[in-house]
């Protein structure tokens, strides 16, 4: 605490909180023909008499802007990839001012004679989110979106797919904004990492978004094209472990429609490995087990995205898109147990080896309209989405005592087939009062259905227990309406979100059956003071619901290994977490300094409990009292000279866990954090290399102490034949030390484990990049 305390006192300060009088100057950028707000246009604020640059800044995703400075005469200059440059000269600025929107046009001969490729910050930091852009990043290369998301700030992906932000798993991942089952049960495997435009991490989010997650949101934006003419490029890649992948993205843009394509295939064989050491203690008796798993992944993947943009006029446009994928994994495990004596004599030996193949089909159509209107700030936006997708999960695995006697083996098979439907429907209203006050109000329905029929059979004789049917049926229903205004040097957002859950689950036996009807209301508050020049203070609260996922309610686990199974629990109930963030975003040149503070309070806490069972363990999740959760996280980039860039984070938090669970009291107290630092120069003739470390500290939770945990990459890249070729090497986790460590020590029993998902990994990747742009002779006559 200590530390903490003296943290919070440096925080506090910072010389960001002394006062001057400065002006600061407002706008926002956006496209001539369309009217849709340029995201990360440049601004530079020049001085008049001599062109000496003041200050610099992008738009954010509204197109806004906003820079500070003293009173005086300036040119402003506007610049935006593939459009005209825009110049606001020698403009007396006295006091604050908001300028009329910034109209830009595209530039045709620009776009006729260079191949343009947009080089975004990597790291861009806002009040209210981190956006991290993938556009240029070497080290995700061939990778899929967990290797992306490796990479963000606050952002971690274990050996298993699981996901956390800021240490916390309750988070909500969302594409495009809106929810996708490609998010369950690491789904995010599936998404190449080409095809991702950038990442937005968002730790206390407005009403406009659902309350589904407690810890926060990431929002993976898919690429889209938004170059006029033909436009693409072809991607290649190898590994070792073998790794191919493919990638052709393909579009096309007029004035009228806008096509885009992405096709993709990946081809994996990688290896896991996991050693396990327990000891058992039975009415007095001790049971040593030392068991060694080794697992060979193999899958095939197709992906298929094609959609158009339809701009029936300057302030309407529809949007149609289909998404496929077809993800054939073949997985082999060999399971190796010796069990041992109290006097550590080994006892009997078990081999146990698992075929499993698992086909998955997902599909994803969507359907969007978005209009403007001739007043300000005002728009309307709906969004009708459908996902169906299944998957044939198949268990072939035989077992044989091989120590002390050699006995026959048996055999144990398994067939679980699985399917969902889901509709999403959202509409979105955005109107402007007077001035800087603007209103937003919207509904929103998710409607989704999931049926998993399972057997499992021993030597070809049905297990009544393992022969059921689950129905699960989720939907949500929900509205929100949320106010924004400038008063003096405050920015305020104030929204209030209501949601309507309807939940239930059963199955065909009829041996359990529950159901989740509930309102609740979600008050978010955003408040933004800006204290001086490139300083501005943010106060952010919200609330937010965990509602537990199918996987986790399922009460059917896989059989892989039934001396560690892992069950949901239908009855559980949704989290609740109260969030407050205290933050500061400071600008000094080239050096961007952000720290927060926060504070989350969760109530129906649930979290993993290891039980014993008979011939082994039990893993399922329950609901406790609850979690308290603060910390201080620190993210800064740092341009110390133009060709190299240094981005840091920092995140330590404390936090205590309580709860009773059949009559017996868990309680967990500790605090840890982590770290992330990446390096990326860029040298002449095109050369660029990048390097990330991250550091993981130990930590306890209710049972278990992890330990610590640390990753470096490393990539190189060479841009050839004027940028239109890039060839990228790259080394992910060099010394194979992204492992899972973990240790669970009770009266009765303790365990020690070590995984490893994937160790190190090498991929070579080839970029060809081709454009074909629409001729100033052809475009048509009401065409600027």
């Amino acid at each position: 605490m200590k530390q903490l305390y003296l943290l919070i006192l440096l925080f506090l300060a910072m010389p960001g909180f002394a006062q001057q009088t400065e002006v600061i100057i407002t706008g926002r950028v956006i496209d001539d023909k369309t009217l849709k707000p340029l995201e990360n246009a440049g601004i530079k604020l020049l001085s008049a008499t001599d062109q000496k640059l003041l200050k610099a800044t992008l738009t954010n995703n509204k197109g806004e802007f906003a820079l500070s400075a003293l009173p005086g005469r300036f040119d402003i200059k506007i610049e935006f990839i593939a459009y005209k440059t825009q110049h606001l000269t020698n403009k007396e600025i006295k006091q604050s001012i908001k300028l009329e929107d910034i109209i830009l046009k595209e530039d045709v001969q620009l776009l006729k004679s260079v191949d343009v490729t947009a080089e975004k910050t990597t790291v861009e930091l806002s009040l209210d989110k981190k956006i991290f852009n993938v556009g240029k990043d070497l080290i995700s290369k061939g990778g899929s979106a967990n290797d992306i998301l490796n990479n963000v700030p606050s952002v971690n992906v274990d050996a298993n797919g699981a996901i956390s932000l800021r240490g916390n798993g309750s988070v909500q991942v969302l594409i495009n904004g809106k929810p996708s089952m490609l998010t369950n049960n690491n789904g995010l495997e599936q998404i190449p990492a080409s095809n991702i435009e950038k990442v937005e991490v968002i730790t206390n989010p407005s009403s406009r978004y659902e309350a589904q997650g407690g810890g926060g949101i990431i929002n993976i934006i898919l690429k889209k094209n938004m170059l006029s003419g033909f436009n693409g490029s072809a991607q290649i890649g190898v590994g070792d472990p073998a790794n191919y992948n493919s990638n052709l993205n393909l579009s096309y843009k007029t004035e009228k429609i806008n096509l885009f394509s992405n096709i993709g295939y990946r081809y994996r064989n990688l290896y896991g490995s996991e050693q396990r050491y327990q000891s058992v203690f039975n009415n007095g008796i001790q049971t040593i087990l030392r068991q060694n798993n080794k697992q060979g992944r193999n899958d095939d993947l197709y992906t298929v995205y094609l959609g158009m943009d339809y701009y029936l006029n300057a302030k309407n446009t529809l949007t149609g898109s289909f998404y496929h994928d077809l993800l054939v994994n073949k997985d082999t495990t060999n399971y190796h147990y010796n069990y041992y004596d109290k006097n550590n004599m080994l006892d009997s030996t078990i081999n146990r080896s698992e075929h499993y193949r698992e086909p998955q089909k997902f599909n994803q159509l969507e359907l969007n309209y978005s209009k403007t209107f001739d007043k300000k700030d005002q728009k309307w936006n709906t969004n009708l989405q459908y996902v169906f997708w299944n998957d044939d999960e198949n268990q072939d695995i035989n077992q044989q005592k091989t120590f002390p006697t050699l006995n026959s083996a048996s055999r144990l098979t398994s067939r679980d087939i699985e399917s969902s439907d889901a509709l999403f429907i959202q509409s979105d209203f955005t109107g402007a009062f007077s001035g800087d006050s603007k209103f937003e109000a919207g509904i929103r329905a998710n409607i989704r259905s999931i049926r998993s029929d399972y057997w499992a059979k021993a030597d070809g004789i049905l297990l009544p227990a393992y022969d059921n049917k689950l129905k699960y049926n989720e939907n949500i229903y929900g509205a929100y309406f949320q106010y924004e205004n400038k008063f003096n040097k405050f920015n305020y957002l104030l929204g209030l979100r209501a949601e309507l859950s309807d939940i239930g689950i059963s199955d065909r036996k009829g041996d359990f059956a529950a159901s989740k009807n509930y309102i609740d209301l979600f008050p978010t508050a955003n408040i933004t003071y800006k204290l001086q020049n490139n300083t501005d203070l943010r106060l952010s609260y919200s609330r937010r619901i965990n509602r537990p996922q199918f996987w986790q309610l399922n009460p059917f686990s896989g059989l892989s290994d039934t001396r560690n199974l892992t069950v949901g629990n239908p009855d559980l109930n949704p989290m609740y977490t109260n969030s407050f963030e205290l933050g500061i975003l400071q600008r000094w040149g080239k050096l961007t300094f952000n720290p927060s503070l926060y504070y989350k309070h969760a109530t129906n806490y649930f979290e993993f409990i290891l039980k014993q069972a008979v011939n082994g363990f039990v893993n399922t999740p329950v609901n406790l009292d609850y979690e308290d959760r603060y910390g201080l996280e620190v993210s800064t980039t740092y341009n110390p000279l133009s060709w190299w860039r240094i981005s840091w984070d920092f995140n330590y938090y404390a936090f205590k866990q309580q709860g009773i669970f059949e009559n017996k009291t868990y309680r967990s107290e500790d605090h840890t954090w982590f770290t992330r630092i990446n390096s990326r120069m860029k040298f002449p003739k095109s050369f660029s290399i990048e390097y990330s470390f991250n550091y993981r500290a130990k930590n306890t939770d209710i049972q278990s102490v992890n330990k610590a945990q640390y990753r470096a990459n490393i990539a190189l890249s060479k841009d050839l034949f004027k940028d239109k070729v890039s060839v990228t090497l790259a080394v992910n986790n060099i010394f194979d030390s992204f492992i899972d460590k973990q240790v669970i020590t009770t009266d009765t029993y303790y365990l020690e484990s070590n995984f490893k998902g994937i160790g190190r990994l090498t991929t070579a990747t080839l970029v060809y990049r081709f454009n074909r742009k629409k001729d100033e002779k052809d475009r048509l006559p009401n065409q600027e």
